[in-house]
Parts: C-alpha cells; structure tokens; sequence
C-alpha cells in the first residue's frame, strides 16, 4: 500500500468568500456539503493552492481575494506529507500590482513553487472538467500536462521555458528580423525543451495505459484508449537527440511561413490528447454525456493509482460534485475505489445522503454563507 498523505489543518484568511476559517482535520476523507454558492469548491481550490501553478480554477490572484479585502489572501495548511510533517503557507498582496504569490515551508521561503511537489501531489476533478473531450485541444493539453506533472514535478519548468523561448523567436520574426545566429540559438533551446515535453507526456500515456490495461477489467468505469498526436507523431521511441535536431531543422524551414503565419506553428503547444472508448472502440467526443462523465472519472482514479504506484505515496484527491449523476451502486462502487488508492480525498456535493456509503471512512463538514460546521 501506498502511504498516505493527509491534511491535519486548514486555514484561510480572505479567500473568496472567507474571511477567516479555520479547520481540523484528521487523516480520513473530508465531504463538504451545503447549498450552491455557500464556499464548498471555494475551500478545495485552496487546497489545490498547495500545488504549483493558480488553482483548479486558474484564477488571477485579484479574483481569489475576498472582496472588500484590504490586502491579498493567504493559506496556511498543516499535513503529514511525503517528506514528513511540514507547514505550508501561501498568499498574494495584492495591493502590490507587481506582487507574485509568496510560498513559506516550514517558515522558510521557498525557491519556487515546485518544492511543494516535495510534499504531496495533488489531483482534480470538477464539473467544469466535464466537457474536456468536446473542447478545444489547449483544455486536453493543460489537463494532460497536469498529469505529468504529478509524475514529474520539472515537467512545468521545461513548459514555461519552452513558452518563453517561442515568445521570443516569435516576436523577432514578427519584427523580420532573421538574424540566422540569433534564430538557430533560440531554436535549438526549443528543440531540447520541446522533445522533453513530449517525450514526459508520452512516457506518462505509456504508464497509464498499461495500468488500465492490468486494472480496467476489475474496474466500474469504462476504460480509456490514450493517444498523443499533433506533433511528430509516433516517432518518441527514436533517440531524443535525434528528434531534437529534427524538430530544430524544422523550425528553421519554417521561419517565413511562422512570420507570415504570426506564430510558431509546429510544436508541443500544438500536439493533442485523443481519448476514446475501449469497449465501445468509440471516440470519446461521440459518446454520451454520461459515457463521458465516467471516462473521466476512470481516468483519473487510473492516474491517481498510477502515481501512488510509482513514488510511493497517494495523492490527495480533490472531488468537486463527484457524486451527482450517479446511481447509489455505482456512487458506493467509486467510494471504495477511492479508499483503496490509500490516500485522503475531499468531496463536495449539495446531499449528505449521496455519501453514505462512506460511512465512518469520511469526516463530513457543511458550509454555509462562508462558515464551516461539523
């Protein structure tokens, strides 16, 4: 069994809609129900704060911010984590237009935001996920780089390089200016941090697909078929220095097409997840809402096994209305299969009683208007 990783304490001040909470956790799941609109997904995307990057919203930091504030938020958790018992404490003042998010771990201030993948990896799903399949392919992307970087916390790193490398070229060929030196420097620099991306995304498919391969059988929701396309497709088993000369070569033919064009347009930034049904041999885009719905839902729990698996510890799972649109078979069915992964979920939903079926396994919290209650 994977070890557990658990949050023990809580707290907000000026966050959404809390001005100050506080809460006590033990080690066992955490449901949070309550009306609509009371804080529910406001308390799990603060949770999803102790990650690198802006939350399972992807929200400015002036949005975050309770209104009527004074000054920024912060968040401020105690957990049992991978590296032992650890502080966190993150926030913004945003009365500082220039001001970055502030990280401290255990007191110290942090070098960056991925020294807080040294202590949990966490994992999401909310409603707002659910049209994935039908979107557009930059959603797909943002989702499976997410992925990877549960598995490989550098993974962000290279992908910010990489954006800022392709900023670059692409603002000097919309100033023409093709200076061949200037060029070739900065695209060898995507070449080398581009093929990595791609080479990490693919390596994550390969491990997801053989754990669904070993699992799905056993499994209430259908299983997900997982392909990478869009850029230098089925070609990652070749050597990465290979494919990053090609991918440079590349670039360079493309200089007058990309200028005229106004962007890059080869490149991971462009590459694409396609899922489809296994059993139905169906593209997922074309299945049913619900068909779509528990895809999803399979797919994470596979990579949430998949990262317990391979560094040893589960992640924390947030769940936002996870339960709606289930039947009570199938709602006791995940129950168990998120208890299994070993590690502590938090849940949301409007009914109690849609989580009864996890019993004793659960703390259960309700919100309402910015408050919190056993």
């Amino acid at each position: 069994m994977p070890q557990k990783v658990s949050l023990s304490r809580l707290k907000l001040t000026d966050f959404r809609n809390y001005a100050s909470v506080s809460l006590s956790l033990d080690d066992r799941h955490v449901v949070l129900t309550g009306d609509n609109g009371a804080g529910k997904t406001n308390l799990m995307e603060a949770v999803s704060f102790l990650s690198p990057g802006r939350g399972l919203r992807r929200a400015t930091y002036s949005d975050v911010t309770r209104v009527g504030a004074t000054a920024g938020f912060s968040i401020f958790a105690e957990l049992d984590g991978m590296d032992g018992e650890v502080e966190i404490g993150t926030g913004v003042d945003t009365t500082d237009d220039s001001a970055s998010r502030r990280l401290r771990i255990n007191g110290t201030p942090a070098k960056s935001a991925d020294e807080l993948t040294d202590h949990l990896r966490l994992l999401w799903l909310t409603p707002s996920m659910d049209g994935l399949f039908t979107g557009g392919s930059s959603e797909r992307r943002r989702f499976l780089d997410r992925l990877v970087l549960s598995l490989d916390p550098a993974h962000g790193r290279r992908a910010s390089d990489f954006e800022r490398a392709m900023r670059s070229r692409n603002k000097l060929l919309d100033e023409r200016r093709f200076d061949p030196a200037w060029l070739s420097g900065i695209e060898q620099q995507m070449a080398s941090l581009g093929i990595a991306m791609a080479m990490a995304r693919q390596e994550m498919l390969d491990l997801l697909a053989r754990l669904i391969d070993d699992t799905h059988e056993s499994s209430p929701f259908p299983a997900a078929a997982l392909e990478l396309a869009g850029f230098m497709d089925g070609q990652f088993s070749r050597p990465a220095v290979d494919l990053e000369d090609e991918y440079a070569a590349m670039l360079a033919d493309s200089r007058y097409r990309d200028a005229a064009a106004g962007r890059t347009l080869e490149g991971p930034h462009r590459a694409d997840l396609l899922v489809r049904h296994r059993q139905k041999q169906m593209e997922a885009a074309r299945c049913s809402t619900g068909e779509q719905k528990a895809l999803l839902v399979g797919l994470i729990l596979a990579h949430a096994r998949l990262v317990a698996n391979l560094t040893g510890y589960a992640p924390v799972l947030l769940l936002d209305e996870i339960a709606a649109h289930l039947d009570e078979g199938r709602r006791a069915a995940l129950f168990d299969l998120i208890d299994a992964l070993g590690g502590q979920a938090f849940m949301t939903g409007t009914d109690r009683a849609m989580f009864s079926a996890l019993g004793e396994r659960a703390q259960f919290l309700t919100v309402a208007d910015g408050k919190v209650f056993e």
